[in-house]
């Protein structure tokens, strides 16, 4: 512990430093592979959408315990109803109202395939089978509702930003963060083909406001960084948002960890113990979101932030005279260390005032002498 507040100290004063703005072109690589991956994957694959979005049937089974076994039993007899229609069914254990449920999703059914599947489910072990028919319209709701409060978010976003920062650049940038967010999560929910639901819906727009919070807490001490930047004559902006970057980097680190770890083990007990369910739709959302999130703030968000910057007129011109003026002291001639003299010690005030003995003029002496 001790090693890592050491650490962050010397990344506060500049000690130690990582040159994340004068690299941004590596981390925009990066940033377009995974992007473009992630982009492959809805085409290649697309989403595998949940019975809300598409539409089916929900049967809810009362059993005695509702644990892994059940339902790997429901499961089975729904494979036993002989109704190739119904699909891979979806199975998740709940609890209400103090009883033991199971809810099994399927696609959309006819009466009789309905009726085939209910009667199996009861020989399969359920006390009582009742069956609830989801439409697609319920999914399009969910889903025209989620867009229309992504770009109601977006518009305040930028809004906010601009008048916090008085800087359009940073709007440009954070929104450009916030998408790169976006893209990520979605991909990786292709290729892994986990369910989107309103849960994953509801966790998209969660890492949204998580992602925008660790941006403007970085853009914040970029602005207290470079304020009066065209007066100083040893940094340039670029320079002065960097070490803005360094000093928030243990925070970011520091926060990201924290929230990470009770979403990675809700993600876990969602896929491992539960199986499928809304906790592990939210859960897959959230950590990806807040994983890319925190790479966005520091390696897409800023750097792309100085870079608008540097091309204004002002930031321009001071940082070919920053830059001009350390390369004129570096081709200087250079400077010899001068060994200080040792100081002469001053004599004593009562040896400068003693008075010597004096000697008369020739003409004045006598024979004598003196």
């Amino acid at each position: 512990m001790g090693k890592i507040s050491t650490f962050g100290q010397h990344l506060y004063e500049g000690r130690i430093s990582f040159d994340f703005v004068g690299r941004r072109k590596l981390w925009y690589t990066v940033s377009a592979i995974i992007m473009v991956a992630a982009a492959a994957g809805l085409i290649a694959r697309g989403f595998n959408y949940g019975v809300e979005f598409k539409g089916g049937v929900e049967f809810t089974a009362t059993v005695q315990k509702a644990d892994s076994k059940t339902a790997d039993a429901m499961r089975t007899a729904v494979e036993e109803a002989a109704v190739p229609e119904a699909g891979d069914p979806t199975v998740t254990t709940s609890g209400g109202g103090g009883a033991e449920l199971i809810r099994i999703q399927t696609k959309p059914l006819t009466q009789d395939q309905t009726t085939k599947i209910k009667e199996s489910l009861l020989e399969g072990g359920a006390t009582e089978v009742s069956q609830n028919l989801i439409g697609p319209t319920y999914g399009k709701q969910v889903a025209n509702k989620a867009l229309t409060g992504l770009l109601v978010f977006l518009v305040l976003v930028v809004i906010f930003i601009w008048a916090y920062f008085r800087e359009w650049r940073m709007s440009v940038a954070g929104i450009v963060a916030l998408a790169h967010d976006l893209v990520i999560t979605v991909g990786v929910y292709a290729w892994t083909g986990f369910e989107v639901t309103p849960a994953t819906v509801t966790g998209l727009l969660t890492i949204l406001g998580f992602s925008l919070y660790d941006t403007v807490v970085v853009f914040d001490k970029v602005r207290e960084n470079t304020k009066g930047i065209l007066k100083s004559t040893t940094r340039t902006y670029a320079q002065q948002a960097n070490l803005a970057l360094n000093q928030t980097l243990v925070r970011s680190i520091n926060t990201s960890i924290t929230a990470l770890l009770p979403v990675a083990a809700l993600l876990i007990v969602g896929v491992a113990v539960l199986g499928t369910g809304p906790l592990k739709d939210l859960a897959l959302a959230l950590f990806v979101g807040m994983l890319a999130g925190t790479y966005s703030s520091i390696f897409i968000a800023t750097p792309l932030a100085v870079q608008l910057k540097d091309r204004e007129p002002a930031i321009k011109a001071h940082t070919a005279k920053v830059l001009g003026r350390r390369e004129k002291e570096a081709d200087g001639p250079v400077a010899v260390a001068v060994a200080p003299q040792p100081k002469r010690l001053a004599a004593p005030s009562g040896a400068a005032k003693r008075s010597q003995p004096s000697r008369k003029p020739r003409s004045q002496r006598g024979k004598g002498g003196s």
